[in-house]
């Protein structure tokens, strides 16, 4: 095996790593985002949440996809600064919920999210790119993992699959969406270098170059986002006492979870060619194929009695 062929193999390897780590650690926040009382809809069942969901999903992409069309990259940056702080902040928010420190946590909250946006404006590296948007990423998912069921969540998964194979294959607007996110240096994607020696903060990561020229891979936020919202969502309400765990994780959440990565491992092999490629249809797809056969397996299909609406 070749050098290159050997970092290219560690890159891949690199991004299971971040999509399980993501999956962990939104696990890990469960109980604290449920007891700082963070749901995001009051009723979990309705499929109305997912409606709201995708508006707004539609909406932030369209201003997004605007502004980038104007140049305005300062207000670019600010938005982006602004959404990554608001998840820094409510993460930050139900983990110190857990302990008290004499001092408001709304301020001390403020300050964490503040600290880690100016780490990212100052220092915009791709090792401090991954580590908050693992952060970002288990944050969001927790979130609404927690505040939708599992019905809901695969609907706007498969809705998503669907969605990310138009946005990059035919109208190719998420294309423009990221290479004119990257360009400001504090995007919502992960980034996994090719060498030891490669710097974002230097070099950027240029979306039209060739694949020998490009220093790292990329892979979007919402790619591990979605299928860690089936893996929270599967362990909150697949889960229970009368269902099969391993380590506290109920199995449908870990056919979720390794669904997910194996899904991400086959991606690698049409993305292997250089050219970008829809993730969700494999990586959602797999996420929802290991959770069904795991239910299955375990008998959980309390999960299917819900209210709509």
């Amino acid at each position: 095996m070749s050098v290159k062929d050997f970092q290219s193999k560690a890159s891949y390897a690199g991004m299971a790593l971040l999509m399980a780590l993501t999956g962990i650690v939104s696990l890990l926040l469960v109980i604290p985002v449920e007891n700082a009382g963070l749901e995001a809809f009051e009723n979990p069942d309705s499929m109305s949440n997912i409606i709201l969901f995708v508006f707004l999903m539609l909406v932030f992409t369209a201003v997004l996809l605007i502004l980038i069309k104007w140049k305005a990259k300062i207000v670019i940056t600010a938005i982006i600064a602004l959404s990554l702080m608001a998840v820094v902040f409510y993460v930050a928010l139900s983990l110190l919920s857990l302990v008290y420190f004499g001092i408001p946590l709304y301020i001390v909250s403020g300050l964490i999210s503040l600290a880690a946006i100016l780490l990212l404006w100052f220092h915009p590296e791709w090792y401090v790119i991954n580590f908050i948007g693992i952060i970002v990423c288990a944050g969001c998912a927790s979130i609404f993992g927690v505040s939708l069921s599992v019905i809901p969540v695969i609907v706007l998964l498969v809705f998503l699959m669907i969605y990310d194979y138009i946005s990059v294959r035919k109208s190719k607007h998420m294309l423009t969406l990221a290479d004119g996110v990257l360009r400001q240096k504090m995007p919502i994607m992960f980034i996994v270098p090719k060498d030891r020696g490669y710097s974002f903060k230097k070099s950027g990561l240029n979306l039209e170059a060739k694949k020998d020229d490009r220093g790292a891979f990329m892979i979007g936020m919402g790619d591990m986002i979605m299928p860690s919202i089936l893996v929270v969502s599967a362990q909150v309400y697949a889960g229970g006492s009368n269902v099969i765990s391993v380590l506290g994780v109920s199995l449908p959440a870990l056919g979720a979870f390794f669904g997910g990565i194996l899904g991400l491992c086959l991606l690698m092999i049409p993305l292997s060619t250089g050219k970008p490629q829809p993730g969700l249809p494999w990586i959602n797809g797999f996420a929802i194929a290991g959770f069904l056969i795991c239910c299955a397996v375990s008998g959980s299909w309390d999960w299917l009695t819900l209210n709509f609406w």
